[in-house]
């Protein structure tokens, strides 16, 4: 650390000690307890907390989430991604003064000190430091206990600090020229904000939980690479054998449905590392989803949000979803917001792995719900397949029903996770391809999405043949099955797999139009190559990787 850097952490460290009424470590009951008195959250009838943002802060805020540009760690960052927004170090300690004002004229400072990462090798000491009891319970539920074995981690000396005022903004006036201008003509007063090499973190005008967890995600995936440890947006589960799988997908492909499996215990939904020693869960808890959730389609996380339970020991917070003033909730109303969530605690499930560790992967699957209905249904990729698509992170969207379009659109989120992955991306991608061939895992491309034809005339695939794929992949039934090759998108489709109509596997023989399918499939193509140019093409991405890109 320089002076500058030592001087902030000091600073910080002493406004903490000098607040004339700091709480350090409350117990859990008394977080839930100073939250519903302080008006901050309400009881549903089962005891749930319930609580509600302001209408700017039903999501992440990602043009208000920045990353210090420093001299010290920028050339490991991408500033070229979007999400990679570069904030000048003059205008962080601005943010930071602004940060201790706040906290010293709070009536109450909650302090807890709590690791991300289940293994003690890789555990990063957080401490987070807020003035509202809430955002506490949500710590408790996310980020894991300290363990009694700290002092062996590699960051065991290097804590990070996590500084949220959800509720306060930021004067618009101070910030102008220097924060995002608003379309009126504004700045913005909201800020996201990580200083990788200080070690600090500061929220301030986000309200949404999850800016928490994912800005501490953030951090985990760029200290850890640089310390040999592939971080993954990913669920990971283990079967009866000991074997773990990981299911990489975003939004809509089913990775929380696949990977709730009966015969594996699951050791995260969200967030791991892949080390020399295994694989690791970053995180205590869940963020779930909640929209249109039923009991008979999702038991365990219904059942962990919604059982009954005296509230002090139950702890589970649901973010913006209906619940009517006699604390019934209505999962199916979504009128103030499609994002409803619920942090729970991993402890609130049945079927878990308690260390929330496992060895090496023998199986990765990459999830995407292709609406275009060209994707086959399952694909065995080679170690560079598996880069590239790891690259591109493709599944595709809807247009909204409400302007009459109904043309899938195709998205691209690199490592299944861009916002959240800083650094250059051939780190990322080369860690994968070594560890794939260092542990012999098998990859697997696996769409969820369509077939038949295009959503519109297509029909979903049945969600009971992609339980037999993956069960097929997760026992190693397709490692030795014959291929055929489908060159125009580099993919490798087995020719039958147990319980799965071997018709359906070849995309091409669903659709009643030969010709349709071709023209959709080169449209495709032609997405991947373009967007492949657009975000890699000044990348450092080796040609073997680059040739396996879909209209390549």
């Amino acid at each position: 650390m320089n002076d500058i850097e030592i001087n902030m952490i000091e600073d910080l460290k002493k406004s903490i000690q000098l607040h004339s009424n700091l709480k350090e470590n409350p117990l859990r009951e008394s977080l839930i307890s100073e939250a519903l008195a302080n008006k901050e959250a309400m009881l549903t009838q089962n005891g749930t907390l319930a609580t509600w943002t302001p209408a700017e802060s039903t999501g992440r805020s990602p043009k208000d989430t920045y990353i210090v540009k420093n001299p010290e760690s920028q050339s490991n960052i991408d500033w070229s991604s979007p999400n990679n927004i570069a904030m000048n170090p003059e205008t962080f300690e601005l943010i930071f003064e602004d940060a201790l004002k706040l906290m010293a004229e709070k009536e109450t400072i909650f302090t807890t000190d709590r690791v991300i990462g289940a293994d003690s090798k890789y555990a990063l000491p957080v401490k987070t430091i807020t003035n509202q009891a809430l955002s506490q319970v949500f710590a408790d539920n996310m980020f894991r206990p300290i363990p009694k074995d700290i002092n062996q981690s590699i960051f065991a000396d290097e804590e990070f600090f996590l500084i949220a005022f959800p509720k306060d903004k930021l004067d618009k006036s101070r910030y102008k020229g220097l924060l995002r201008e608003l379309p009126n003509g504004e700045t913005s007063d909201i800020c996201v904000v990580a200083d990788l090499d200080k070690k600090i973190g500061i929220i301030i005008g986000s309200s949404y939980m999850g800016s928490m967890k994912k800005l501490m995600f953030t951090v985990m995936n760029y200290y850890l690479p640089l310390r040999g440890v592939l971080p993954l947006h990913c669920s990971a589960n283990e079967g009866p054998k000991g074997s773990s799988a990981l299911l990489l997908g975003l939004s809509g492909t089913g990775k929380t449905t696949l990977s709730a499996d009966p015969n594996r215990a699951l050791l995260g939904d969200d967030e791991h590392g892949w080390s020399d020693d295994g694989v690791f869960n970053f995180e205590n808890g869940c963020y779930a989803k909640m929209i249109d959730i039923k009991p008979e389609n999702e038991p365990e996380i219904y059942h962990a949000v919604m059982h009954k339970a005296d509230y002090k020991k139950h702890g589970a917070i649901i973010e913006n979803a209906m619940v009517y003033p006699n604390g019934i909730v209505d999962f199916f109303d979504e009128r103030y917001t499609p994002n409803s969530r619920a942090s729970y605690p991993l402890t609130f499930l049945t079927n878990i792995k308690e260390s929330s560790k496992s060895g090496h992967p023998t199986t990765i699957l990459f999830l995407t719900a292709d609406a275009y209905g060209i994707i086959p249904p399952i694909s065995k990729l080679t170690k560079e397949q598996a880069m590239l698509w790891f690259l591109m992170g493709y599944t595709s969207k809807l247009a909204g029903t409400e302007t009459g379009v109904t043309e899938p659109q195709a998205t691209f989120s690199r490592f299944f996770g861009q916002p959240f992955m800083p650094c250059n991306p051939n780190i990322y991608a080369e860690m994968l391809g070594q560890k794939m061939e260092k542990h012999n895992t098998s990859v697997f491309l696996l769409n969820t999405g369509w077939i038949g034809g295009s959503y519109g005339t297509g029909s979903r695939i049945k969600l009971k043949y992609t339980r037999a794929m993956v069960d097929a992949a997760l026992k190693g039934k397709l490692d030795k099955t014959d291929l055929v090759s489908y060159d125009l998108f580099h993919l490798n489709i087995p020719i039958a797999c147990e319980n799965v109509p071997s018709e359906i596997l070849n995309p091409v023989n669903t659709w009643e139009s030969k010709e349709g399918y071709q023209k959709t499939a080169e449209k495709l193509a032609r997405k991947f190559s373009d967007h492949f140019d657009e975000a890699y093409g000044k990348q450092n991405i080796d040609p073997s990787i680059i040739s396996q890109c879909p209209g390549k």
